[in-house]
């Protein structure tokens, strides 16, 4: 049996699920509402304050997405009570970041200064010039325009110059020694 699958998903108050037909997740809290269809063999059932998922049999398929459907629930049930946030760190000189409305414009060393527009039910909130938390309901959303941000300017082994999560460690290389 599934640990993680067969685990129950407690529902917090002021928080509601339904499930339609094909497995139609809806779930609503205080921060939001999120929604997903989940993979219809998985039977998900809601007793009271507690979401249960099983699975029809035990074929490899059915014990992997037994797993997976639990944490995607357990996500959303999350990420509509206290939300995600990653928290991003800009190193380098005359690196920074900047707030425009919606829009991010990073200073990279690049010749054009590199803007990014929030996507829908993405929040990006500024700590200084060189500190940038991604905040959300959804947690892939959140992970997706955090790695996005990152993309831009990957740090360097040689430095560690470029944009890093708060809590990487960028593995340093030693630089070139001259000849004797």
């Amino acid at each position: 049996m599934s640990r993680i699958g067969k685990m129950p998903i407690a529902i917090p108050t002021g928080v509601t699920v339904d499930i339609a037909e094909n497995n139609k997740v809806t779930v609503k809290g205080p921060k939001g509402t999120l929604e997903r269809v989940m993979v219809p063999e998985m039977e998900i059932k809601l007793d009271g304050s507690e979401l249960t998922v099983s699975r029809p049999n035990d074929l490899k398929r059915m014990k992997s997405l037994h797993g997976l459907t639990r944490t995607l629930l357990n996500n959303m049930v999350t990420g509509v009570t206290n939300g995600y946030e990653k928290v991003l760190e800009i190193n380098g000189v005359g690196y920074r970041a900047q707030k425009q409305g919606k829009k991010l414009v990073l200073s990279l060393g690049y010749s054009h200064p590199v803007e990014m527009e929030d996507p829908e039910g993405i929040e990006t909130v500024l700590d200084g010039q060189n500190k940038i938390t991604v905040k959300g309901i959804d947690k892939e959303k959140v992970g997706q325009y955090a790695a996005e941000i990152r993309d831009k300017r990957r740090p360097e082994p040689y430095k560690g110059k470029g944009i890093k999560y708060a809590d990487e460690t960028i593995r340093r290389k030693v630089g070139k020694t001259g000849k004797k």
